[in-house]
């Protein structure tokens, strides 16, 4: 195989923003997190939005909900997660698509280990909410599908994180809405899955580069020394 490096899934330009951004989102991860450990009710934010113990969308929108949520449930998730895989190897790019699988894995295995920790509950002591699941997992999917156009486009530092920045808070308020108005969420686990996404995404994006790198270099260092 000839050709360049593979591309890099967290683009050098927004790696000091992303970090930036990573940790701050992480402190509010872990702030929510101390502020509602072994809560079974609303906190005064989530009343100010929305009470969210009961169903609070109907007609015509509630079916838009469940469509929306069902993108988080196993199947809807192996569905997309199926789908942006399959479009990276058709661009061959087999680095993003190890990027998709593990940034989904690990965002989604943050979140669970964080619901066991925490043990906020809605609905009853078997339901733990935060963080929301849903909303990590679709966002952490926006997450990367920006950062791999912002790569594949050669877009610039401001550009590039209005972007990604865009698609995460379009993802995330979107399945946040239909968690919350469904009455599967509070507000403030929403605002955790979201946190959790961008905690993790660039830090997982990070990883990725940095063993894939690490292989090609391992694999020319190997084709130099073998004899002509």
């Amino acid at each position: 195989m000839t050709g360049g490096p593979a591309p890099a899934v967290l683009p050098p330009p927004l790696r000091v923003w992303l970090g930036v951004i990573a940790v701050l989102a992480a402190l509010v991860v872990v702030a929510i997190g101390v502020m509602y450990a072994g809560h079974g009710e609303p906190g005064r934010v989530d009343r100010w939005v929305v009470d969210p113990t009961a169903d609070s969308v109907g007609p015509p929108w509630r079916p838009v909900a469940l469509v929306t949520d069902f993108l988080g449930e196993p199947l809807g998730a192996a569905l997309l997660i199926a789908a942006v895989v399959t479009g990276c190897l058709l661009l061959r790019c087999p680095r993003a698509a190890v990027f998709v699988v593990a940034g989904v894995g690990t965002t989604v295995g943050t979140a669970t280990v964080i619901k066991s920790v925490v043990g906020r509950t809605i609905h009853g002591d078997d339901n733990l909410s935060y963080p929301s699941g849903h909303t990590a997992f679709l966002t952490a999917l926006a997450l990367m599908a920006a950062l791999l156009a912002t790569g594949r486009l050669g877009l610039g530092r401001a550009a590039g994180t209005s972007l990604v920045l865009a698609a995460a808070l379009a993802a995330g308020a979107v399945m946040g809405w239909a968690q919350v108005a469904l009455g599967a969420h509070y507000p403030t686990d929403v605002l955790g899955g979201w946190c959790t996404a961008l905690a993790v995404v660039p830090a997982t994006a990070w990883l990725v580069d940095r063993a894939a790198d690490r292989r090609a270099a391992r694999t020319a260092d190997s084709g130099q020394r073998q004899p002509h």
